[in-house]
């Protein structure tokens, strides 16, 4: 039998997010979790401003000689200037710097700071609203077709992506946890909530998952995580509930 874990102050608009990852995606669903994200964690509610125009959009697709699924287009004119939400470790790519992988046949739309992996959708892809996105990491095959499934849509994979980047955006409010093995400390895993997304690769390793609690955001890459503290009171709450128990 599970038991939920008590209530928190998890400042995170779950309704949203079960919306948009469950059996019946809403797309617009994933927007409203990113909204109501900007406005609590990022530097600022988003605004009209915050998003690339449309022209530029249609500049890009004319360019690539190729269309832009709408779920793609949405997030750039939602958030695609907003580089606290986008580009704090890895880097959205610009409309006008969006390219194709030919030997691979895929679209890539952002890569990771030190290019060591790249995310993107594939071709044969395209006419959907909202694809699914694939991942590679930099290897030594050139030619060979590395790319792996990620997350099953375009719309999830933004919410993944603000989530990932607002990890690192504040070093003063970020810290690790390192288990001793592939699982949750069993205080984090009793109180923490499992956030409703699939999990899915990162750094070439499976399973990763989400968790929040009391202000507090966490994703489990089983054997480290990184958390991110919404404000300094509840970073204090948890990084010295954390030093209590490595103490006893």
């Amino acid at each position: 039998m599970t038991t939920e874990p008590p209530p928190s102050n998890l400042m995170l608009d779950l309704d949203a997010l079960t919306a948009a990852t469950g059996e019946q995606p809403d797309r617009q669903a994933a927007w409203r979790f990113i909204r109501a994200f900007a406005r609590d964690w990022g530097r600022s509610p988003l605004t009209g401003a915050d998003g690339h125009a449309p022209a530029g959009l249609d500049a890009a697709q004319a360019r690539l000689g190729l269309p832009l699924p709408v779920a793609l287009r949405d997030a750039y004119q939602l958030l695609g200037r907003r580089s606290d939400l986008t580009d704090n470790q890895d880097s959205l790519l610009a409309p006008e710097s969006l390219y194709v992988d030919a030997d691979r046949g895929v679209l890539v739309f952002r890569v990771e700071n030190q290019s060591c992996a790249y995310w993107g959708i594939r071709v044969t892809d395209l006419d959907q609203d909202d694809p699914p996105v694939v991942v590679r990491a930099d290897l030594v095959r050139p030619t060979a077709d590395d790319w792996a499934a990620w997350l099953g849509r375009v719309s999830v994979a933004f919410v993944e992506i603000v989530l990932s980047e607002a990890l690192c955006a504040d070093e003063d409010l970020m810290g690790w946890v390192t288990p001793d093995g592939p699982d949750l400390p069993e205080d984090i895993a009793a109180t923490f909530r499992r956030l409703p997304l699939p999990e899915y690769p990162i750094s070439q390793q499976p399973g990763s998952r989400w968790y929040a609690h009391d202000e507090i955001i966490l994703r489990d890459d089983r054997g480290t995580a990184m958390f991110r503290a919404r404000t300094e009171a509840a970073f204090d709450r948890f990084d010295g509930e954390d030093e209590d128990d490595e103490e006893g």
